[in-house]
């Protein structure tokens, strides 16, 4: 069971891309930014860059592994997130992409 919520409104994915900060990594980008909901809120994107479909349901499921991993030791609460895939995504392991997910959050300031 998922401990967030997704993201669906074109505006909110919109408002993080400009308002929210960003950090890249070379398996990923995430856009983070505080809300007032209490909530942990979740956007993925995967563009057709990344590939075919299989490929782009591989990165969102890889995405969504590290954040669950992430999720059970330490609450996110109150936080947007926008994960942007990128083509490196595809074919490195679940391992990578956490790292980077955990150094991302490190870096803007999620997680201590």
């Amino acid at each position: 069971m998922p401990s967030y919520v997704s993201l669906n409104l074109n505006k909110d994915f919109l408002r993080l891309y400009h308002r929210g900060k960003s950090c890249a990594k070379p398996a990923l980008v995430v856009y983070a930014m505080k809300n007032r909901t209490g909530l942990c809120r979740v956007g993925i994107t995967t563009s057709k860059k990344i590939g075919n479909a299989v490929q782009r349901n591989r990165a969102r499921r890889v995405i969504r592994a590290s954040l669950q991993q992430i999720l059970r030791a330490d609450s996110l609460a109150g936080w947007d997130f926008v994960f942007v895939a990128r083509t490196k995504t595809t074919r490195v392991k679940s391992g990578v992409v956490l790292s980077a997910m955990e150094d991302a959050f490190r870096t803007l300031g999620v997680i201590v």
